[in-house]
């Protein structure tokens, strides 16, 4: 397996598919490191020899100059935590959970907010 930015990408898929196992390389991104690594597609994680992954490592820490894995990861919650501090109302919907982007909640938001919680209706005397 080998090993790019601290992260083990695949040896058994392509190349181009394997490179977007890194946080912050998506699949444009992974065309164009190949690209000027002079790269076929096609080729597999693990038909590549020694000095092509160091080729790639060069090319990615060049390239993306330290924008990706923890890098990006640390950054990305850095930028939050602001929002959270200065209490902007993105910040609020990332401290209560809930979408941040103008989604609707009456229905749907699932996904932030989490399994329905059933409330029983109360009892008539």
């Amino acid at each position: 397996m080998a090993r790019i930015a601290g992260v083990d990408i695949p040896r058994d898929k392509h190349i181009v598919v394997s490179l977007t196992y890194i946080y912050g390389i998506g699949p444009t991104t992974a065309k164009h490191i190949l690209e000027r690594a002079r790269l076929d597609e096609d080729t597999r994680t693990g038909d590549l020899t020694d000095q092509q992954v160091a080729q790639l490592r060069d090319i990615i820490a060049k390239e993306l100059e330290g924008r990706v894995e923890g890098d990006l990861r640390r950054q990305v919650a850095m930028n939050i935590k602001r929002l959270m501090d200065i209490g902007s109302y993105r910040g609020i919907r990332h401290r209560r959970g809930l979408p941040v982007r103008g989604q609707r909640t009456r229905t749907n938001a699932r996904t932030r907010r989490g399994p329905r919680r059933t409330v029983s209706a109360k009892k008539k005397k």
